[in-house]
Order: C-alpha cells, then sequence, then structure tokens
C-alpha cells in the first residue's frame, strides 16, 4: 500500500473520546460511524456529476476522459496517505470508498493523464503528467486569528469567534462576484474551524497558476506576522474600492458592533497596548495610554469608550504623523478582515477536502454553508456520526432541530440543496460544455419546474427513497427556488414526497 503524504499538508488523525461523569460515551467519530455513513449517506451520486462537470458521456462535445483524470487522495487510519487515486465511474469510487473507508478524501486537480497511471508517463521520458483544470478554491482557518480573538485558541472555536469566518465568507464572495465576475461558488465548512470555498465556473478552472496568484494577491491585505505590530499597511492616497466596500459594507459594523465586544478587545492592559502599537505617532498613543491608564466610573462598556477616544484623537488633526487617519481603518482590517492560506489559492496541484467528508476530531460532516445566509451558520449544529448513527439505528433516539428536521434530515437537506442543486447549475452551461452561449441544458429530473428567471428543485428520487427508507414518518420537505446564476432566493415552496 503507498504511503504518499498529501501535498498540503498533513492533519492531526488522532481520535478523541468523550467522558460524561463516570459513564464512557462513545466518540462523535469512530470508524464503525464511519463506514456506516459511507454505507448509507455519503452523496457519491451527485459528487461525481458534480466533479464531472457534465462529461458524462451523454453529450456529443463532452470529454468522455475527463473524470477519469481528476486526483482523488485517501487519509486513512493510521495516517496511510494514498495519493493519486482516480475512478472512471461513480460504480469505482463508490466501491473504493466502501472497501478503504478513508478518514478523509481529498479532491485534486484534473490531470492530463490518468493520475493513476503517472509512473508510467514518467518512465515514458515525456513530461506530459501536469494538471489541466482545477476549481479555484480558497481556504481560511480560524486558527490565523488566534492574535485578534481571547475566547479561543488553536483548534477550538465557539460562537463567538466564529462570525470572524461569516465576515471573511461575506467579503470573498462578493468580490469573487463582483469583480471577478464568477457565478458558481461553493462554501463549505471544514468539519471544526475554518471554511473553505470552491468556485466552479469554467473560466477560474482553467486559470493557470500565475492567474490564480493574482487572484489571490487581489485579496491579500494581512501582511504581518506573529512578531510584528502592524499586520496591515492600506498604502496609496485612496483605498482601493474593493476594500472601501468591505469597510463600509462589513468591517467596520462588525468590529464596532460585535468583535468589540465579544472579544473585550480594550478591556486590559496588554490588550489596548497590541494596539497602541500599531499607531505611527508616540505622542498619540502616549495621549491615549494616560487616558486609559486613569480609571473612571461609565454607564458605556469600556471597550466602547475607549474605541471611540481612538478614533478622535487619531482624526482630530492634532497630530501630524504620516498615515494617522488611515490608522482606525488598518486597526479594523487588522482583527476582521479575511486571511487566505494564499498557497492554496496559488497552485492548480492543491488537495482540498472534498465536501460531506467527517472531520476525526469532531465527527462533524463537512457541510456547505448558503453564503446569502452565512450568519445563521452555526457550526455547533452541524450533525456529528453520532446523531446519524442513533437515527438510523432503529431503536434510536428522534431529537429535532429548531426548523423539526432530525439529524439525518439535515444532512441529506445539506446535500440536496448545496451540492445537487447548484452542481446542476455548475455543469449545465453549453458555454463550458461546449462554447455555446451558456444557456441551461440540464437539471435535475424528477419534478421540475422553470421559468425565465428561476429553477425550482424539487424532488431527487435517491434522496427520497433513503429517506423514506431511514425515516419512514417524513412526509413533508421544503424546496428552494435557485436563480440561473447559482445565488440564493428566499422564496420556498413546499410538496409532498412522491416516492422513488
Amino acid at each position: 500500500m503507498n504511503r504518499e503524504e498529501s501535498e498540503n499538508g498533513r492533519e492531526d488523525m488522532l481520535i478523541d473520546g468523550q467522558k460524561q461523569g463516570n459513564v464512557s460515551v462513545p466518540s462523535e467519530f469512530n470508524v464503525n460511524y464511519l463506514k456506516l455513513y459511507y454505507a448509507k449517506l455519503f452523496p457519491y451520486a451527485d459528487m461525481f456529476k458534480w466533479m464531472s462537470y457534465g462529461n458524462d458521456g451523454k453529450h456529443p462535445a463532452c470529454d468522455k476522459s475527463y473524470v477519469g483524470r481528476r486526483e482523488f487522495s485517501f487519509t486513512l487510519e493510521n495516517d496511510i496517505y494514498l495519493r493519486y487515486q482516480s475512478f472512471n465511474n461513480v460504480v469505482q469510487l463508490e466501491n473504493s470508498i466502501k472497501e478503504k473507508c478513508p478518514f478523509k478524501i481529498d479532491i485534486g486537480p484534473v490531470y492530463s493523464v490518468d493520475p493513476a497511471k503517472k509512473n508510467a508517463y514518467a518512465q515514458s521520458g515525456d513530461n506530459v503528467f501536469t494538471p489541466v483544470e482545477r476549481e479555484l478554491i480558497f481556504d481560511i482557518d480560524i486558527t490565523d486569528y488566534d492574535d485578534v480573538r481571547y475566547c479561543c485558541s488553536g483548534a477550538d472555536v465557539c460562537l463567538e469567534c466564529w462570525p470572524l469566518m461569516t465576515v471573511a465568507i461575506k467579503v470573498i464572495d462578493t468580490a469573487l462576484r463582483d469583480d471577478f465576475g464568477f457565478n458558481h461558488i461553493l462554501w463549505v465548512y471544514s468539519g471544526r474551524r475554518g471554511v473553505h470555498c470552491w468556485v466552479c465556473d469554467g473560466k477560474a478552472r482553467r486559470l493557470t497558476n500565475e492567474q490564480r496568484a493574482a487572484v489571490a494577491d487581489y485579496f491579500r491585505v494581512y501582511k504581518g506576522n506573529e512578531n510584528s505590530s502592524k499586520k496591515v499597511s492600506l498604502t496609496g492616497p485612496a483605498l482601493h474600492p474593493f476594500l472601501v466596500r468591505s469597510y463600509s459594507e462589513v468591517l467596520e459594523r462588525f468590529f464596532e458592533t460585535k468583535l468589540l465586544l465579544s472579544q473585550n478587545i480594550f478591556s486590559t492592559e496588554d490588550r489596548y497596548e497590541k494596539i497602541l502599537e500599531m499607531i505611527p505617532d508616540k505622542s498619540a498613543t502616549s495621549e491615549l495610554r494616560g487616558k486609559w491608564q486613569t480609571k473612571k466610573g461609565s454607564k458605556e462598556d469600556i471597550n466602547v469608550v475607549r474605541w471611540e477616544q481612538l478614533k478622535n484623537t487619531l482624526q482630530s488633526g492634532k497630530y501630524k504623523a504620516q498615515g494617522l487617519r488611515r490608522c482606525v481603518e488598518e486597526i479594523v482590517f487588522s482583527f476582521t478582515y479575511p486571511r487566505l492560506d494564499m498557497e492554496v489559492s496559488r497552485h492548480m496541484n492543491h488537495l482540498l477536502k472534498a465536501p460531506f467528508c467527517v472531520h476525526p476530531k469532531t465527527g462533524r460532516v463537512c457541510v456547505p454553508i448558503d453564503p446569502n445566509h452565512c450568519d445563521e451558520f452555526d457550526p455547533t449544529a452541524v450533525p456529528t456520526l453520532s446523531q446519524l448513527f442513533e437515527e438510523l439505528n432503529i431503536g434510536g433516539t428522534r431529537a429535532e432541530d429548531e426548523n423539526g428536521y432530525t439529524a439525518v434530515e439535515s444532512c441529506l437537506l445539506y446535500v440536496h440543496y448545496h451540492l445537487d442543486a447548484p452542481s446542476e447549475l455548475f455543469i449545465a452551461s453549453s458555454h463550458d460544455i461546449a462554447g455555446g452561449d451558456g444557456e441551461l441544458l440540464q437539471i435535475k429530473t424528477a419534478a421540475i419546474k422553470k421559468s425565465p428567471e428561476l429553477v425550482v428543485l424539487s424532488s431527487h428520487s435517491s434522496v427520497f427513497s433513503l429517506r423514506n427508507s431511514v425515516i419512514p414518518s417524513v412526509n413533508r420537505l421544503s424546496g428552494m427556488l435557485f436563480s440561473l446564476d447559482g445565488r440564493w432566493n428566499d422564496r420556498s415552496s413546499n410538496f409532498e414526497l412522491g416516492g422513488n
């Protein structure tokens, strides 16, 4: 068995157990749960159809070798890494996953030749094994924010610091759509401490490494390291329009109404000293330090008071140091702006965890996130393997969320609305398949209604048959309307389950 490490680094695969009092309970993650998940719930057909982008052999212009040139990487138990796996059809993919039961599945690029045969091509002496297509991807990890969050550190995350990920989604998603013209974007929860972004438009998949680096650098504002006091430098006489929009529409409001209070940024001397170090005028910092060291009673929150004092001091015109007025914006950017793993986005051959994997530390499913409702996403409410296992078990409990769905139902809803439906929109333009005019060629079979502006995605036979076999009592499901560019529409419709 091959033991090749993935190029995007190894993750700690230790599994933590849990205890309640003196009674030992199963971990949220174990191999038996995972096997059951792969046997009953993993969306093989939808994943494979997404990865094919219409190259399914049913269209005269499709590339029948396309899917077989995509790399899949499996991380098995005991950190055994299997690189350059490839599959020609969904049956092969499903059989391999069920047989090997990978703890993690990574998706790589589409290569010029079958990656499973790369060694044979290498021996030929011709440099023919090279990546030719890959989604533009982004990886944002909350551990990179440890210097600006005080509620958690490392891999820990809570509802006080998770909104930093929400801000990142809002800023990046808006820019990808409005500034670059991308439409087909999939955001996915990493399962523990971050988010991944898949830009699936044809023009995004075909970007060169140099072009990917240029897109990544467009977002590059955070330039510091753990030893530098000033981590953001907003140069030039005026901010770039993208930065102005991000600041005025997202960052400033988030910093002043949420982060300032949730992280108590000015509450202690060691915390506000970190901020004073960002100010390039010693007289200004001396004035502010004097105010903050003199404790005065106030009914207002101390963080709000000190932030207003800082803004008034720096923007008063009293001090003339270069860049002083811009310093307020730099502080906000330092605390709130997305911190991307730039190398992930720059290189076509980088691996990224597949949607609907299960994180081995938390047992949580890597579910997609709707960017239009990302404020509502709660990582602590994402279904875990143990929840799914209990519900799949005949004698299991039936705990429902606030919307009345069980964990199994919620997981399947994620598949249906976030992966299955958008993937149809990702692959369905004739421009991607044959250079046509972008008309919608195909969407999901079963009950489908089409209008000039909206597609109503309703039933999917495999989802329904699974739902009916697992939870017979379920008889209704909410539909969602999608516009043709992949954005969500707030309207919804209900329909009855109609069997297989």
